[in-house]
């Protein structure tokens, strides 16, 4: 007995799940601009690379004699891929069947993508688009009652948490997410989306039925939306855009958290010192400068422009946080910028501190903090925020750091924001241009001789020149005297000063690296 019959239905299977939801269906999202799931894990993975799981699993139609009629393929495609040579977990809902709702094979296999990536301990890339259940529920489920799952099954969100602490994470909405796609998107370290992307909790029909208001899936979750929201991390100017990203901010990490970032072939010199750095600081305080410049001066360039990858840049945009690479290490990167609020602590930029540091832990990131903080942001809206607890949680989260942290004052370090720059046991490097202290003086003057002050002949002149005294106490050189910095150094020096400490640093990691855990916080 041969088996020929049979091997001819796989290869005939195959065939039909390619064609996902058919001709027509697959012109229809072509004609909307958008490229079907397995077109979009062809242009993420290396060629030939992708080893697709479940390509059997789905819906079988059958003739009256038990002949294969036609086969719906499971709505979502997982399977193993490389991305520059390093293997991957991929998967994503295929939106030409049922607008990527699941059907049950679908939902099994979008399920079981979290438990291979913690089996075999691979960075994990969904790519959604797709909707969450239906009301009536999967396919399955509409000849029976609702009965859901027994009390004794794990539930499915266990592994999609557990993942966040053990493997790298990166995902991209494509097109409209929503419902559970929406909570797997967000459930990420690095998230991307495009213009025509939107992410939402429900759709606008939902939203009209329960609240009444009319509004488009853009004005409900378009990426005018959430990326001040906190929820995406990155805009992508296109798909291919979208999946360079990701490839990218993967080339940073580990594979899991029991191994270190692999360090790449670096040719830009440690030694290269930037003239530029001797005078982007302004003499004036209350003169901004690009904190941006001063990091791409510092990290490591090549052909294709700075190592520095940006990160959430439009959420808490008074906190620059994003990767690089400094002598080939992979380095993670956080700095003010003064162009908002002087590069005060907001609310939302200290949820976007500590969510940073805590992925820096957990992949074992050395942290370079660049230093222009004049404090909290104050104020009644600022209050109404909770900024002193979440800015409380992220310095928590600084001191809980077991990465190796250097600082370079680059500016202000004022108040108690101040210490969310400081790691444990870090090295500190000043500028000239570094002025410390509980409050600027601009404003602490005013408020600690305010009497004086007052009283004084010419109260104006007077606040002058107690700001000019008080100034020179704020002054680096007093503390690089006293040894409370490591260093005052010309800010040309940076790049090889750090690049020497960070080797040192990088070397003297001898324990084993192990997952990150912490307890509670503020």
């Amino acid at each position: 007995m041969d088996w020929d019959a049979e091997i001819q239905q796989i290869k005939h299977r195959r065939t039909l799940a390619k064609q996902q939801g058919g001709t027509e269906s697959v012109g229809r999202q072509h004609q909307k601009g958008r490229l079907t799931i397995r077109e979009r894990i062809d242009g993420l993975v290396d060629d030939g690379s992708f080893s697709e799981l479940g390509e059997g699993a789905g819906v079988p139609e059958y003739d009256a004699s038990g002949a294969l009629v036609d086969f719906q393929p499971a709505n979502f495609v997982l399977g193993f891929g490389s991305i520059n040579g390093r293997k991957v977990i991929v998967g994503g809902e295929d939106f030409t069947l049922k607008g990527g709702s699941p059907n049950p094979a679908g939902l099994r296999k979008s399920v079981y993508v979290e438990q291979l990536a913690l089996q075999y301990k691979l960075p994990l890339v969904r790519l959604h688009e797709g909707g969450g259940g239906a009301v009536g529920g999967t396919g399955q489920e509409k000849s029976r009652r609702p009965l859901g799952d027994p009390v004794y099954s794990v539930s499915r969100f266990a592994a999609l948490a557990e993942t966040l602490g053990k493997v790298p994470v990166a995902t991209a909405a494509l097109g409209p997410v929503a419902g559970l796609p929406a909570a797997r998107l967000v459930a990420s370290h690095f998230s991307v989306m495009t213009e025509n992307a939107a992410v939402l909790i429900a759709g606008p029909q939902v939203v009209k039925r329960a609240l009444g208001l009319n509004l488009t899936k853009e004005q409900l979750g378009g990426s005018g939306v959430h990326l001040k929201s906190g929820a995406i991390d990155n805009l992508a100017t296109d798909e291919r855009d979208a999946l360079d990203q990701i490839a990218r901010f993967l080339s940073y990490l580990p594979d899991n958290a029991w191994q270190r970032p692999t360090r790449h072939v670096c040719n830009d010199p440690v030694d290269r010192c930037d003239d530029a750095l001797a005078s982007i600081v302004p003499a004036s305080s209350r003169q901004p400068f690009q904190m941006r410049k001063v990091i791409q001066s510092v990290v490591d360039r090549a052909e294709s422009g700075s190592s520095f990858f940006e990160m959430s840049g439009k959420f808490g945009p008074s906190l620059i946080t994003g990767l690089a690479r400094l002598d080939g290490h992979s380095v993670a990167v956080i700095g003010n910028d003064c162009m908002y609020y002087a590069g005060a602590m907001t609310a939302e930029a200290a949820q976007k501190l500590r969510r940073f540091i805590d992925f820096c832990n957990s992949f074992h990131l050395p942290v370079l903090s660049f230093v222009d903080e004049p404090g909290f942001m104050i104020g009644p809206d600022s209050e109404c925020a909770g900024t002193i607890r979440h800015g409380t949680a992220a310095i928590s989260a600084v001191m809980q750091s077991r990465v190796p942290w250097a600082s370079v004052q680059v500016h202000k370090a004022f108040g108690v924001a101040a210490q969310a720059h400081f790691g444990p046991d870090g090295y500190v490097l000043s500028w000239p241009s570094a002025i410390t202290g509980a409050l600027p003086v601009e404003g602490g003057v005013a408020v600690a001789f305010a009497r004086e002050i007052a009283a004084a002949a010419d109260p104006k002149k007077r606040q002058q020149e107690l700001e000019t005294m008080l100034a020179a106490s704020q002054s680096p050189f007093p503390r690089a005297e006293g040894f409370s910095v490591h260093e005052i150094i010309d800010p040309r020096e940076t790049r090889p000063k750090l690049s020497h400490w960070l080797n040192l640093a990088v070397n003297a990691q001898t324990d084993p690296p192990v997952p990150f855990l912490v307890g509670m916080r503020p």
